[in-house]
């Protein structure tokens, strides 16, 4: 296949897929100056890369599990310490869901008078939540760079 029907089917730029055989994530056939051609088995790569990225794995540690064949050589262990970080972030949201969902329907006269409130404010204050966020390699809150998402 050409680069053209390589970007059609799997849904990048083709200048994705130059960025990726330059990283050697990806080789296309033949020399390099002539229009590139790949096999077919490139876009179970460039599966197995989205897949990688979704799960929150850099380009490196995807480039880690791909033979020089292409062929996945999954690290078991790099992927049950991400599926751990996940986990451990899912945990995070799920609890700043809940007191958000509290402060929203609270009867307190007034979110300073709500215990609950007032915990979250201390944790925000001392730090806390930068902190376990800082933590897992995620963002601070409010603080995303140029470019984030």
């Amino acid at each position: 296949m050409d680069i053209s029907e390589v970007a059609r089917r799997a849904g990048v730029p083709a200048s994705t897929l130059r960025y990726y055989e330059q990283r050697g994530l990806i080789a296309s056939l033949g020399p390099q100056g002539a229009r590139r051609r790949f096999a077919d088995s490139v876009l179970d790569q460039l599966a197995l890369i989205a897949l990688g990225q979704a799960a929150g794995l850099s380009l490196d540690e995807v480039h880690s599990m791909l033979s020089p064949q292409g062929a996945p050589n999954i690290d078991r262990q790099l992927l049950a310490a991400k599926a751990d970080e996940i986990d451990a972030t899912v945990r995070q949201l799920r609890a700043m869901s809940r007191g958000l969902r509290h402060a929203a329907a609270c009867r307190a006269p007034s979110h300073a008078q709500c215990p609950t409130f007032r915990k979250l404010l201390k944790a925000a204050a001392s730090g806390a939540l930068d902190r376990q966020r800082r933590d897992r390699g995620l963002r601070p809150a409010g603080r995303r760079g140029a470019g984030a998402p």
